[in-house]
């Protein structure tokens, strides 16, 4: 009389095994799976950063061919391009990704970061006008003022290198850039200033100490200023002044800079040489 009721209890603990074993392979699936987008998203994150440029490309062409879908996989494309310097190539491929349907304002303002990399800045320009104004990032306005510089209009640019520095925690980079549009202006002093300005937010900035150098020379003023520099930049700067100087026509001034660059620089500098050289032999 027992045994059916043996027999069914047998069934019962078999098909609840057999549940507990598929549950179990369920939830192993779901951590691999956790496992595999964390990894991915790592290896991601080194080939955007450290990878050579073109192994990165390589990687993301293969993840965005196997995944068109995903959106991640075309920026990561795109950035890749750019650290390659493969710009004409990067240009397509943020304007795919600005096609995506989860494209973002960000994502616009990489695309004419891209078109003016390519020299397309009338591209460029018309990428930004179509971006609302409440997006506003460092990025944005960075680009915004050397658009406007392209076209000669200065109270815009100003405004905008003004508020892109004080949209970012390192604004040495938008002050260089800014001085450099005041410089080509032929406001050497306001120049000056903000090369300064921009070696102060970081010593390490060379074109920053190189361009300050072009702005004094531009004033006739071949002292060096008094900013961090080692021997090797102190070289380099007085062969800048040097060059100031003959474009000045103070010819033998720019001989005796040129002397001090070779004599400071502890290798043989052949640019400093060669520039010498040629003044005395002109």
């Amino acid at each position: 009389m027992r045994h059916p009721f043996l027999v069914s209890l047998c069934m019962f603990g078999l098909v609840a095994t057999a549940a507990c074993d598929k549950a179990g392979e369920q939830n192993a699936d779901r951590k691999i799976g956790g496992i595999n987008v964390i990894d991915e998203s790592n290896l991601s994150d080194v080939m955007l950063t450290v990878a050579d440029p073109n192994e990165a490309v390589a990687y993301f062409q293969r993840a965005a061919s196997e995944d068109p879908d995903r959106i991640d996989h075309l920026r990561g494309l795109a950035s890749s391009l750019i650290r390659a310097k493969r710009v004409t190539e990067a240009v397509g491929a943020w304007d795919a990704v600005t096609k995506h349907p989860g494209s973002s304002e960000t994502d616009s303002v990489d695309l004419a970061d891209a078109k003016i990399r390519a020299n397309d800045w009338k591209g460029a320009e018309a990428v930004l006008d179509a971006i609302p104004p409440t997006h506003e990032t460092y990025k944005r306005y960075r680009l915004e003022a050397m658009i406007a510089d392209s076209n000669r209009e200065w109270k815009k640019a100003d405004s905008f290198y003004e508020t892109a520095a004080g949209l970012t925690t390192k604004p040495a980079g938008v002050m260089n850039n800014w001085g450099y549009s005041k410089l080509t202006r032929g406001e050497f002093k306001a120049a000056e200033r903000l090369f300064g300005d921009a070696i102060r937010q970081d010593g390490q900035l060379f074109t920053a100490k190189n361009n300050l150098v072009l702005a004094r020379g531009a004033q006739r003023n071949y002292e060096l200023p008094v900013i961090p520099m080692d021997q090797v930049e102190r070289a380099q700067l007085l062969h800048t002044l040097g060059l100031s100087a003959v474009k000045q026509g103070d010819v033998e001034t720019a001989k005796g800079l040129l002397r001090d660059a070779i004599e400071t620089h502890p290798q043989h500098f052949e640019a400093a040489v060669r520039s010498l050289r040629a003044l005395e032999n002109s």
